[in-house]
């Protein structure tokens, strides 16, 4: 957190800044509309898969590409690191056996990450909340309101993950400018104030946002209005607020923008980008851009990371077209990920297919899970069989329907465990590979259980990701680690 937070403004940074990025010296003299809209775009970043946006191959810090797949994926019962078992990345294989201690490369990135986000969006809201920002800038209310909306969603994003992987963490809200002043916030606020500030930013930000499916309509991969709701949802599930996930997704369908599209593989699929209706939430890659802008993701998919473990390819029901949409075994492609069902991407660290972050089915299945938690029993296994129709009519990645019988309906049921049971068996085989599983096995408290079963030494502290040992150290032990670590 030191070295992202302190001295927003400080010539001297120990990360790579964005071309364009706002510094607090702009804040404080007279920003342009240019330094607005930087400091917001500048905030969308962190959530790009292109390679080293903080640092030049830092592997061992865990800050060569963010680690969601890392963290959620390869550390679950679904992702190996490597196709081959080798010796790279000796980091990445604690994270799945779980030995891994402080200093792991995992936890660091992803802190390092959010907090990156975090700090170039608190700019980015001082900016935009300063009372004659308009009057000296020229920027309309109207986009003033819209880049607001967007800015305290994407700062809603990064501590999200922040507190579904370490718990209790420093709440920083506004650009820190003096040591004192990093000091003075390196203290763990309770996770229940971050979950409190996380739904009270985003119930601002859908208010602020156009009612409109785009943001803007030239550029479609801003944070909208249906992405604050969906994740005031998903914030609600995560508390296990269960009425209010059912009135958030229904406001959300409300809406009218969104509805599951006939081929389970279109959300993915890269010539369909923003042609399609499912995704709401999406980080837009492009080629061939300055600075680079591309979906580097692809390019450790060509080094051989991130195959299927065999439980994983298990769990899929025979004939389900999501399997080989999710990964081709024999050629060792994972589609999912390289948005093409014949390789192209693979390999390529400027790729332009996009990386989703929220898209209608998995609110669906939130709802779902909510619902049988309330009791609406008949509700939930409706959504339930709503998915597994759509993958069953899905044409195959060979071209061609499953044959008859493929996912038939779950039967009616009113049993509540036997409910849960089957969403889920929907939610891994549904959203395989797209970093939910493990944060899915966290808050059901299963993790310990299941990982077990597998054979991981997965214990109790590790519910939660250790707070980076650097961290710690540079506040002088003012950052509280995590218990057991």
């Amino acid at each position: 957190m030191f070295s992202l937070i302190t001295l927003a403004g400080c010539k001297k940074q120990l990360t790579t800044e964005a071309v364009g990025l706002t510094t607090l010296e702009q804040v404080n003299s007279t920003p342009t509309l240019g330094t607005v809209e930087n400091s917001v775009n500048s905030g969308y970043q962190l959530l790009s898969n292109r390679l080293n946006i903080l640092a030049q191959w830092d592997w061992a810090g865990g800050l060569v590409f963010q680690n969601d797949l890392v963290m959620q994926d390869i550390a679950s019962d679904d992702m190996e690191k490597k196709w081959n078992p080798d010796g790279d990345q000796p980091w990445m294989d604690d994270v799945n056996n779980f030995t891994f201690t402080s200093t792991n490369g995992g936890p660091n990135g992803l802190w390092k990450y959010d907090y990156e986000g975090i700090k170039r969006l608190n700019i980015a809201i001082e900016l935009l909340t300063k009372s004659d920002i308009e009057a000296i800038t020229g920027i309309t209310t109207a986009r003033k309101n819209q880049l607001l909306g967007e800015a305290y969603f994407l700062r809603s994003y990064y501590y999200f993950s922040l507190v579904t992987n370490f718990g209790d963490v420093p709440l920083i809200l506004k650009p820190v400018s003096t040591y004192q002043e990093a000091f003075d916030v390196a203290v763990k606020a309770d996770k229940n104030a971050v979950w409190d500030k996380i739904k009270a930013d985003l119930t601002v930000s859908k208010g602020l946002l156009p009612n409109a499916k785009y943001s803007s309509a030239t550029e479609k991969w801003r944070a909208n209005k249906g992405s604050a709701i969906a994740l005031l949802a998903k914030a609600a599930l995560y508390t296990e607020k269960w009425a209010d996930v059912v009135t958030n997704v229904n406001e959300l369908q409300a809406l009218g923008f969104y509805s599951l599209n006939a081929n389970y593989f279109d959300s993915f699929n890269q010539a369909k980008e923003f042609a399609e209706n499912e995704d709401i939430f999406v980080y837009d890659h492009q080629s061939n851009q300055n600075p680079l802008k591309g979906n580097g993701i692809c390019a450790p998919l060509g080094w051989g990371f991130f195959a299927p473990s065999t439980d994983f390819l298990n769990a899929f029901e025979a004939n389900d077209p999501r399997k080989l949409y999710t990964v081709d075994v024999p050629n060792q492609n994972v589609n999912k990920l390289l948005g093409s069902t014949n390789g192209s991407n693979k390999g390529n660290d400027d790729a332009a297919n996009n990386k989703i972050y929220i898209r209608y089915a998995d609110v669906l299945l939130w709802k779902a899970e909510a619902q049988n938690e309330l009791g609406q029993f008949a509700d939930a296994v409706a959504i339930i069989n709503q998915i597994r129709a759509r993958a069953r009519s899905s044409v195959s990645a060979t071209g061609s329907l499953p044959p008859a019988g493929t996912l038939a309906d779950r039967a009616s049921s009113t049993d509540k465990a036997t409910i849960k049971d089957w969403l889920i068996s929907e939610r891994r085989v549904e959203l395989g590979f797209e970093s939910q599983r493990m944060l899915d096995l966290k808050r059901w408290k299963l993790a310990k259980s299941v990982m077990t079963a597998k054979g991981k030494n997965f214990q109790d502290k590790h519910y939660l990701y250790p707070i980076p040992q650097g961290e710690v150290d540079a506040s002088a032990g003012t950052l509280k680690q995590n218990p057991g670590y």
